[in-house]
């Protein structure tokens, strides 16, 4: 009982003191891991993967990632600018790479590190289909997702009673839960649902970025479209899934595009 009582005060606690500010909507969120600690093993990785994975340079296709990375590097500088919140960029050290797989994947790890495999360029098909990838990973580590993953993942080991894990020693534990936090979630109504909305966030937000960068977010939809066909209806079951279904986020990307178009409007970029 007495322990009980102590863990739910560590985390009435923790929970008080280790909050941070989304720069985007401005949410408080849990940051039991600080961003300075989370970048330097987000670094020290994405050099790691880098070193085992072949990167593909001077191609038509890697520079048109990098130039559409730069675009919604750009776009972010410019949003978080707006909002009065660009100092949550320091620290950052952006990079574009693409690297030869056939998986249909990208990334964005913390502090602006992208990957890019081979496997999904066609379905991007062009410019505006990788922004729409890009955008949605770049802002996952806008909104600091990484970072509040890793603090749910903290919590739950202290809610199981691990306290000395969650309050101590955190620099062992980042290499661990960094790429977790960034993965597949641990149980349904536990991480899965934190994860889902995530990328529900990070889809509105990618929207707004690909927007100021110059990239109709109306394209958005037919990129998840020809993600869909390419799936196959292979998707595993919404509820047992870190993404929204297909149907879900094309849903939500259609009544978020008005938005978008008037976040861009501000910066002067107007679609007809």
């Amino acid at each position: 009982m007495k322990k009980g009582i102590l863990i739910s005060g560590l985390l009435i606690v923790l929970l008080a003191i280790a909050c941070a500010t989304n720069p985007v909507t401005g949410k408080k969120t849990w940051a039991l891991v600080s961003n300075s600690e989370i970048f330097a093993s987000s670094f020290s990785q994405y050099g790691e993967f880098l070193k085992t994975n072949k990167v593909i340079t001077g191609t038509t296709d890697a520079k048109r990632v990098e130039t559409v990375g730069m675009k919604i590097k750009a776009a972010a500088e410019k949003l978080l600018k707006a909002k009065g919140t660009a100092g949550q960029l320091e620290g950052y050290a952006w990079e574009y790479k693409l690297v030869d797989s056939k998986e249909v994947n990208a990334w964005c790890m913390p502090g602006g590190k992208i990957v890019f495999y081979s496997g999904i360029l066609p379905i991007c098909k062009d410019e505006a289909g990788m922004a729409t990838v890009m955008g949605h990973e770049v802002a996952h580590a806008l909104a600091n997702h990484g970072q509040q993953r890793m603090s749910a993942g903290l919590m739950q080991q202290l809610g199981a009673g691990v306290a000395q894990a969650a309050v101590g020693g955190k620099s062992a534990e980042t290499q661990a839960l960094v790429m977790q936090a960034y993965g597949v979630g641990t149980q349904v109504g536990g991480m899965l649902p934190f994860s889902r909305s995530h990328e529900t966030e990070a889809d509105e937000i990618g929207l707004t970025l690909m927007a100021i960068a110059g990239y109709n977010p109306e394209t958005s939809v037919a990129f998840w479209e020809r993600m869909s066909a390419n799936s196959g209806g292979a998707a595993p079951a919404e509820i047992m899934s870190t993404h929204p279904s297909d149907a879900t986020r094309i849903a939500n990307l259609k009544k978020l595009i008005p938005k978008a178009k008037a976040e861009a409007a501000k910066f002067g970029v107007i679609f007809k």
